[in-house]
């Protein structure tokens, strides 16, 4: 297949076709290869422009992790330190601080980038 930029629709189908069935080929030359890393990023660079994704909710990407790992608020105020402000956090009664921001990156290993993310706050 001929290598060429994702910029239509009809491109981003042909090349999803050719990424799959590069993916259930078995023995991949070295050619083949380099072509599907190829077609991963350009389709990659189309999906960015065309499908971006809503930035992350702090407090929901918070609980999410919570829930994946099994944690309760007492655990998150076990993290930040007091219970009352865990509380104020999750029910969005005060935004994140800074100080909380770097706990919780720490403690949870959510990025900076989604919780450094505006949201609403019941004030």
């Amino acid at each position: 297949m001929k290598i060429q930029p994702v910029v239509s629709k009809s491109d981003y189908h042909s090349a999803m076709k050719r990424i799959e069935v590069l993916m259930d080929s078995e023995n991949k030359s070295k050619t083949e290869d380099l072509e599907l890393e190829t077609l991963f990023i350009l389709v990659e660079n189309y999906e960015e422009e065309h499908f971006p994704f809503p930035s992350a909710d702090p407090i929901e990407a918070i609980k999410f992790r919570m829930e994946q790992e099994g944690l309760s608020q007492t655990d998150l105020a076990k993290i930040l330190g007091s219970k009352n402000r865990a509380s104020e956090y999750l029910n969005r009664k005060i935004p994140l601080s800074i100080h909380a921001m770097r706990k919780i990156k720490e403690a949870l290993g959510i990025s900076g980038d989604i919780l450094l993310q505006k949201y609403l706050t019941k004030k």
